[in-house]
């Protein structure tokens, strides 16, 4: 299926495709911003928990959930030390979540993530791809190759210049299993359209599907 350009709700309805949900299920949105994708993710019938570093934007989340009419969780809380085990049936971040925004703690986030997954859940991240941003000629005017960054003006209220990490699709599967996750598939992604695609140069963003091994450790 491919997904309506710029349309969270459409992208929302993809990534329950993905991994393979139902109503009623619980999804985490790791360093959800304003809450696009958590607000989309309760309106398709997903129990959703919500949590960014920020309060700025997470008040502009609640705030969007009530006008739509959607039943979301907003916290307070930093991707790093997320107080969840065991607890959800889909974890995902989405660019610009918070996997991508912490520099050598992304691993860190990741490996939260795949411990807030209950046993054979999904893991989805969406994140910057290093190859797209070699070629692009504004990423190469910031792009710190040793590092594996570019500077990016941070949104309000904090403003400034931030640094991302971008991606190889080996690097998202070293990353995945290095904290316990079993990767399924990476694919080359465009914002607002989560339509899969073989990993390129072309496209922006890299899509990794994973999943947290089922108890017991069979897959």
């Amino acid at each position: 299926m491919r997904s309506p350009k710029g349309v969270p709700g459409a992208q929302a309805l993809r990534v329950i495709e993905l991994l393979k949900l139902k109503a009623g299920d619980r999804v985490l949105d790791v360093g959800c911003g304003v809450g696009e994708h958590s607000v989309a993710f309760a309106l398709a019938g997903m129990a959703v928990t919500a949590v960014d570093a920020d309060r700025s934007p997470l008040e502009a989340a609640a705030a969007r959930a009530r006008a739509a009419g959607a039943a979301a969780s907003f916290f307070e809380v930093d991707a790093r030390q997320m107080p969840f085990n065991d607890e959800f049936d889909a974890v995902v971040s989405l660019y610009p979540g918070a996997f991508g925004a912490m520099g050598d703690d992304d691993s860190l986030v990741l490996r939260r993530m795949a411990e807030a997954a209950r046993p054979g859940a999904g893991v989805l991240a969406t994140t910057l791809n290093a190859y797209s941003a070699a070629m692009d000629p504004g990423m190469v005017a910031t792009l710190d190759a040793d590092r594996g960054t570019i500077a990016e003006p941070s949104a309000p209220p904090r403003g400034g210049t931030g640094r991302t990490s971008v991606f190889t699709p080996r690097e998202l599967r070293l990353l995945a299993i290095g904290v316990g996750l079993i990767p399924e598939r990476v694919w080359s992604v465009t914002p607002g359209d989560y339509a899969t695609v073989r990993p390129d140069r072309s496209r922006p963003e890299l899509m990794m599907v994973a999943r947290r091994p089922p108890a017991g450790g069979r897959g």
